[in-house]
Formats: structure tokens, sequence, C-alpha cells
């Protein structure tokens, strides 16, 4: 009898996992185990940026794409697991073989100063505003100085189901004032060039299509048309320093806004890069 209740109760935590793989939601957390990560998801897409930690080192604040190929999330999952399996390699959900270090990864920002980026390094704060099945939001918050001047950046990030982009709403301050006017570049790494890149300025829209391990993934940044200054590739053959931009300037609140995000061939939908132009193309910055 006891041997028939343990099989049982086997078999019912067995159906609960598996119910599990099939759940659609939004996902949101700090990784305090992984120097302190801020992490995010749909069912399309993950991110994560790096943390405090990290701060002075090769990371910076670039975006990273982590690359998922299953509906159900894989952020807890895959951190979980680090000690004893590599979310580098593609173990049947997906991975993480985008490369950052202290690139704007997808969809960074920078100060735009003298023709150059000046990111303003990894977060130091961060806050979870909310977090539910339809959609996640939270707060990152940076500051650097340069040229003597403390630059700090105040970014929400929203994240909804079945959208391959995330939404972003980021507000500076220069030496703790609003900063009108300053100008912003928002990137895409192509790393050292490798990346093929295009854009549609009327639409508001850059991107990259690159080979990635044996696949292929479209990277985006868009954003009101109106307000984009210039699209401008940078080409130095420099680890982490190849990108194209969308260069703007904040409004008179110190704000801007746009959107990331990327579509993986090996998760199926988005399989060449003629799919990834009429994705973005179908999208409009205020859906």
């Amino acid at each position: 009898m006891k041997f028939y209740i343990f099989q049982t109760i086997i078999l019912f935590s067995s159906f609960l996992n598996a119910e599990n793989h099939f759940i659609l939601k939004t996902h949101a957390r700090v990784v305090p185990e992984r120097s302190g990560d801020f992490a995010w998801e749909n069912d399309l897409i993950a991110f994560r940026v790096y943390g405090p930690k990290l701060r002075n080192k090769a990371e910076n604040n670039g975006i990273d794409c982590w690359l998922k190929r299953v509906k159900y999330p894989i952020i807890d999952k895959w951190y979980s697991q680090m000690k004893y399996k590599s979310y580098h390699k593609d173990h049947g959900e997906g991975h993480d073989p985008y490369s950052v270090g202290s690139s704007a990864g997808c969809g960074g920002t920078g100060i735009w100063l003298n023709s150059k980026r000046y990111p303003l390094e990894t977060y130091i704060n961060q806050k979870l505003i909310s977090s539910n099945t339809e959609k996640s939001q939270f707060q990152l918050n940076y500051k650097n100085t340069i040229n003597g001047i403390m630059f700090e950046e105040e970014k929400i990030i929203t994240i909804e189901l079945g959208k391959r982009l995330f939404s972003v709403h980021s507000k500076f301050t220069r030496n703790g004032k609003t900063s009108v006017n300053l100008p912003v570049c928002i990137g895409l790494t192509t790393h050292e060039g490798k990346a093929e890149t295009f854009f549609n300025k009327r639409r508001g829209w850059i991107a990259c299509w690159e080979k990635i391990t044996g696949s292929f993934l479209g990277t985006a940044v868009m954003t009101d048309p109106k307000r984009i200054d210039i699209i401008k590739e940078v080409k130095s053959g420099k680890k982490d320093q190849d990108h194209i931009f969308i260069i703007m300037k904040t409004d008179e609140n110190g704000a801007l806004e746009y959107k990331a995000g990327y579509g993986w061939k090996k998760a199926g939908d988005i399989t060449d890069k003629r799919k990834w132009e009429n994705y973005l193309d179908s999208i409009k910055m205020y859906d």
C-alpha cells in the first residue's frame, strides 16, 4: 500500500513539473548569486545586465541576449544550474553565446560626446516595480563621471508577453539636474563588424543580422523616428567597440524612450534577415 501511495506522489509531482513547462509568463528579478545581475524574460526572449560587483571591470551597461527556444521561463533554471551546467551551451532550451563585454550589447545606452560613446558603467541600484503573467517592469539606476561631470540615468524597463522587443523609458541628469538636449547613443554591438547592419530611419529602427554558434540572430533598437538625429555605424575592428547607433537627444524632461530585442533562427519564426526586417516594420513605437 505504501509503495502505491509513494508511486502516486511521484507521478503527481512529475505531472506538476511537466505542466510548469507550459506556463507562459513574464519574469524579472535581481540575481544576487551571480554578481547582482538583473535578468528579465517573456515567452520569446530573455536578457540580463551585469551587476554592481562587476563595476569597473570588463563588463559595462550593455544588455546581454539569452537565446531561448522554449516558451516557459528559463532564467531561474539556468542560474541555478550554473555550478554544474554552463548556460553558454545549448542543452535543449537555448543558451548564451552573445558576447557583450564593454559594448552596448542589444540596446545599451551611452552619452555621445565628441563622436564617442561614453557608457555609465554597471547599474548601481535596482527596483522591481511589478511582475505578473502579462507584464514585468523594473528600474535600474546608472551613474558615471565623464570629464568631471556626473551623469546619471534612471532606466525603467517593461517586458510584455508575446513581444520580441522590450520597452525602455530613460531619464538623464547632469550633476544632479535634468539634462535637456543631452546627446545619447543607443547601440547594437556588431561584434567587431561581423554582423550585417541595416536600418529604416522612416520607421525608426536599426538592426543586425549575424551568425552565432551555427545559427543566426537578429537584434534591433527602435524609437520614435522624429526623435532620431543620426544613425551611425562605428567600425574600428577593436573588441567591443564596433556598433550601429541611434543618436538622439533627451527631451525637456531629460527623457527618451526606445525598444530593443531579438529574433533567433534556432527558436523558429524569425528564420532569416527578411523576416526580421518585416517584423520590425510591423511594429509601432507606441503599440
